[in-house]
């Protein structure tokens, strides 16, 4: 069928639109697909191929190659859009099931409905187009600073017009509390993520992004955008405090200085961005102990005590000093844990002096009693940091020849002493296990007999909440005990857990 308004109809929406013709055609090909299946009773299926020179278009039903539901009658599922294989191969011997049976149909004229139909998937797949455009020219600039105008508040989250019909999405969480934004106001914001959504917002930003501080910094002090100076980190209370750690790369440059400004010039057109949000510009320091003092300004910092295990630090300040470190509602410490990344605990100096004096004397107390030595001995190897006997025993003998006063004779003896106490220790903890009894609950529990709970015991595990806590991998280094088993009993022992936390529900 020859159709000229085909033709027009393409020229048209193509200029008009600003859009490849072949959208144009392939929409006016879904809209006469529409309309073909609108017009049989049936639910059929069926491909409208148009010519993109001349406009003819011809129209083929379709059916899907499946197996048949009864191989017997070649009966399918649905007969208006299925063809069993059996039948396809009929026509078509290399027929494969997926395979599509296409028979030449009449076609539907191209009239108003078909044209007003082809018209709004036109326009959906322009929006289409335009939302792709839209991503492809955003996707590698996250993580970048934006600036639009503030186009229309939604229930508190901000919708920003970008320029070039582009819309950017600020949520409610992510805007900075109690700040007053209205529409026409320009506001900057951190692009944190780009995606291709069917409808609604694509670019999503934010105004309470750690990086969006940083990317201030960049655009406010020139030796930073320039490599002079490295913003290493950020911690934020949006809209009301936040931390920025610095450091120099040029030794003749002073960092805080140079992004404090003349007058604090500088700090402040990033603080006024924020909505008033004081920062604190820290220097970073390659000691994270050194770092982390700095990172409490204005608090001053008595001593610290460092757990690497735990990754903490014990922070000891001033009575007087102890509101300051700690902030309001805890501010200023929860900022330079964000900073830092460590977590930091504020004690009170002397506090925190009673409670090292303490195990302090009890270390003293353990090396007197278990390395038979007087006071001022333990004492000494206190000071020089040594906390277990386990430490004395097997510390090399050079390390504790350069202690004051300690020749080789005293250091063998302590060594010696340090082996025969750990021994001793080991034979003492070995003779509890082996004449340990299990409780009467690891005894009567279901699933339990008597030999397997004293060879429990024997391991160290007692009660039903030792078993409890144990796992499978655990419990196979007792004799006769597979994994099954073990699993059954853990899980038996655990009930009780169970109990609890449904009830207190």
């Amino acid at each position: 069928m020859a159709n000229k308004e085909i033709l027009l109809v393409v020229e048209v929406f193509s200029n008009e639109k600003e859009i490849e013709k072949e959208i144009v055609f392939q929409a006016i090909e879904s809209a006469l697909e529409a309309a073909t299946i609108k017009r049989h009773a049936n639910q059929i299926k069926a491909r409208v191929s148009v010519d993109r020179k001349t406009g003819d278009y011809v129209t083929h039903r379709l059916w899907e190659v499946v197996e048949a539901i009864d191989e017997k009658t070649g009966r399918v599922e649905s007969p208006e859009t299925q063809v069993s294989l059996e039948v396809a191969r009929l026509d078509n011997p290399d027929s494969q099931i997926g395979d599509w049976v296409e028979e030449e149909i009449e076609s539907v004229e191209f009239g108003r409905i078909a044209a007003q139909t082809a018209k709004q998937v036109i326009i959906h797949k322009v929006r289409e187009a335009e939302r792709r455009k839209i991503v492809e020219a955003y996707k590698n600039r996250v993580g970048e600073l934006i600036t639009g105008i503030v186009k229309r508040i939604e229930k508190g989250s901000v919708y920003l017009d970008l320029g070039g019909h582009v819309e950017a999405y600020i949520a409610k969480e992510d805007m900075i509390p109690r700040e007053a934004v209205r529409v026409g106001d320009r506001i900057r914001g951190y692009l944190k993520d780009v995606r291709l959504e069917p409808r609604g917002p694509q670019l999503f930003v934010s105004r309470t992004a750690p990086e969006l501080l940083i990317a201030l910094f960049r655009l406010e002090v020139p030796e930073v955008g320039e490599g002079m100076i490295s913003v290493l980190g950020a911690a934020r209370d949006p809209g009301a405090r936040a931390k920025v750690a610095v450091k120099s790369n040029d030794p003749r440059l002073d960092p805080v200085g140079a992004c404090v400004g003349m007058r604090g010039s500088r700090v402040q057109s990033v603080s006024n961005e924020l909505a008033g949000e004081r920062v604190d510009i820290i220097l970073w320091n390659p000691s994270d102990a050194q770092y982390v003092i700095n990172a409490m300004s204005p608090a001053e910092i008595q001593s610290i005590v460092v757990d690497e295990d735990r990754h903490s630090m014990d922070l000891a300040v001033n009575s007087d000093n102890l509101s300051q470190a700690i902030g309001r509602g805890g501010q200023n410490i929860r900022l330079a844990t964000q900073l830092t990344g460590w977590e930091l605990n504020v004690i009170d100096a002397s506090k925190a002096e009673e409670k090292n004096e303490a195990e302090t004397n009890k270390i003293v107390r353990l090396f007197v009693e278990q390395l038979d030595v007087d006071d001022d001995i333990a004492m000494i190897l206190v000071e020089e940091g040594f906390n277990t006997v386990e430490e004395i025993a097997y510390v090399p003998v050079s390390e504790m020849l350069e202690i004051d006063g300690f020749d080789e004779e005293l250091v063998n003896e302590l060594r010696s002493r340090a082996k025969d106490a750990l021994l001793i220790s080991a034979i003492a903890a070995e003779e509890k296990i082996e004449t340990a009894e299990p409780a009467q609950d690891l005894l009567e529990m279901e699933g339990m007999d008597r030999d397997l709970a004293y060879d429990l015991a024997g391991h160290g595990i007692i009660t039903m909440d030792d078993l409890a806590e144990q796992s499978i991998d655990d419990l196979l280094n007792v004799s006769e005990m597979n994994e099954e088993r073990a699993a059954k009993l853990i899980m038996k022992a655990r009930e009780p857990w169970f109990a609890e936390e449904k009830a207190s529900r």
